[in-house]
């Protein structure tokens, strides 16, 4: 099995072929990816990249172009002082296919 280290909005994944990924939202309209490898493992062979593996390209298709995260309750609180402030926040996610490694 072909796996390949690549990065994505500042943030690095290990793919395979047909792997589906959840990464951080991309642009709005983007359908198709091709990012370049910084390390291919092919069975015992392994290729590192200076600093990225020339010839080797990632192609990835968006599956869904929103997906949202859990929400995260955040709670700021002082006691005996009647101070209390709960903020929420939801992460907003791509989820894309890894379509080849060549």
């Amino acid at each position: 099995m072909k796996k390949a280290v690549i990065r994505l909005g500042g943030k690095q994944y290990v793919v395979a072929e047909k792997e589906t990924l959840r990464v951080d939202l991309l642009p709005e309209g983007t359908k198709e990816l091709e990012m370049d490898a910084l390390l291919v493992i092919d069975g015992e062979k392994t290729e590192v990249g200076a600093p990225t593996v020339k010839g080797v390209k990632v192609k990835a298709k968006v599956v869904e172009e929103l997906v949202k995260g859990d929400k995260v309750r955040v709670i700021r609180y002082h006691s005996k002082k009647r101070v209390h402030k709960e903020n929420g926040h939801r992460q907003k996610y791509s989820l894309i296919e890894i379509e080849s490694i060549k």
